[in-house]
């Protein structure tokens, strides 16, 4: 392949059963892929996607290939299915369960790309191991990952998601570049829901880029320097997918960037994409206009 992208997202497509509190269920294409694909590709980033799935569901990366991403197909018996229950009214509590698993992608299911960074963008942990994490640099590429493809732990009887503490988080953030994770993770990991601490303990880990978001806004520290940027959605009906599209508009924007103008444009286009369900749909000039022309 000779083209050469800005990011390269890793991980499952899904398709995503969402039981809101006090409203009817929906099932709808999603995951962390789609997210995060759509939204950087959508303020103009250059887009690869390597996913596993069935060809039988090839259709579902269909609006990532109108917006100009490359999809590459790992053909695999199932797509992934979730099932995400909010049983009450905050929106950061939730009831998951993998239904269905494409299984777990290799170091070889990336061909060999020119790629500014790939991005571990997980569902749970069935997806990524820490030797892919070991190959991949290996490769020459900067890797970032999402920490939810590892706290997220998959029941292999009933299925069910618990959220449980990581034994190599230690080595695995140490090999990335940046780290994405939500406050329910950082807690897990770090043991404080106090985001600076726990962005500061990531970074005594060795990875010098931390993002983390909660319900009010997303903290980055970024060589040993700490910023914060409130979210101003006005609904959270979109809420499904905020932390993977926080951080796809926060990469996109970095790179030609620095940390604090790309929490800024990350925070308002994730503001945007939480007011309605589904994928980010705006454009660049709604996260500027939402930014308050900051950038322009």
């Amino acid at each position: 392949m000779s083209k050469a992208f800005d990011i390269t997202f890793m991980g499952h497509m899904c398709y995503d059963e969402i039981h809101p509190f006090g409203g009817q269920p929906t099932t709808a294409p999603g995951s962390a892929v789609l997210c995060g694909a759509v939204a950087a590709a959508r303020v103009g980033a250059r887009v690869c996607v390597v996913t596993r799935m069935s060809r039988d569901d090839d259709r579902i990366l269909n609006p990532m290939r109108e917006l100009g991403v490359e999809c590459l197909l790992i053909p695999v018996e199932h797509t992934t299915r979730m099932r995400v229950v909010h049983p009450c009214e905050d929106v950061d509590v939730r009831e998951m369960a993998q239904i269905a698993n494409a299984g777990t992608m290799q170091t070889g299911d990336l061909p060999d790309i020119e790629s500014k960074g790939v991005h571990l963008a997980g569902i749970t942990d069935q997806e990524f191991t820490l030797d892919l994490i070991r190959g991949l640099r290996a490769r020459g590429y900067r890797v970032s990952a999402d920490m939810q493809s590892f706290v997220r732990q998959v029941d292999p009887v009933t299925r069910v998601i618990a959220f449980a503490d990581v034994p190599d988080k230690a080595e695995i953030v140490g090999l990335l570049d940046r780290v994405k994770l939500d406050v329910v993770e950082a807690r897990i990991l770090t043991g404080s829901d106090d985001l600076e601490v726990a962005a500061r303990q990531f970074e005594a880990w060795g990875c010098p880029e931390v993002v983390i978001t909660r319900a009010d806004g997303v903290l980055g520290r970024v060589e040993g320097r700490t910023y914060f940027e409130p979210f101003t959605n006005r609904s959270v009906v979109g809420r499904t997918g905020r932390g993977d599209t926080t951080f796809a508009g926060y990469m996109a924007w970095r790179l030609a960037h620095g940390p604090a103008e790309s929490l800024k444009f990350a925070s308002a286009l994730v503001s945007i994409k939480m007011e309605s369900r589904g994928p980010f749909a705006g454009t660049l000039d709604d996260v500027l206009a939402r930014m308050g022309g900051v950038g322009q």
